[in-house]
């Protein structure tokens, strides 16, 4: 089992296994089957707020990451991250996310908690 991400702008490999748009609306400019998105949890995505929050100036990423685990303990949350748990304990799962900067975005904290 890994878990992994990646941009959504790249183009899908053999090895993606099961590909995961955790961002809350479609990437801009890109083609539904270019991408090949096989689950959209919409409910996993950070909320409005938080969002604007993280974006808005010089926000550390830890303060953020801390934020978005306390939003992931809603029962809706919880029930979408052991779906996808579920999908990483059967082979490989790509986290997709048009972040530019995957590495400090909602999807690198998503990645941590299913044991990335």
């Amino acid at each position: 089992m890994s878990v992994r991400v990646r941009r959504v702008y790249e183009p899908p490999e053999p090895d993606d296994g099961t590909r995961v748009l955790v961002d809350l609306l479609w990437p801009r400019g890109l083609a539904k089957d270019l991408a090949r998105v096989d689950e959209w949890p919409k409910g996993l995505t950070p909320s409005a707020d938080l969002r604007r929050w993280y974006h808005t100036g010089e926000r550390p990423y830890e303060e953020f990451r801390g934020r978005y685990e306390k939003e992931l303990t809603t029962p809706e949350a919880v029930e979408l991250l052991e779906h996808v748990r579920e999908l990483a304990a059967q082979g490989d799962v790509t986290l997709l996310t048009a972040a530019r900067e995957p590495k400090t975005s909602h999807a690198e904290v998503l990645a941590r908690l299913l044991g990335h």
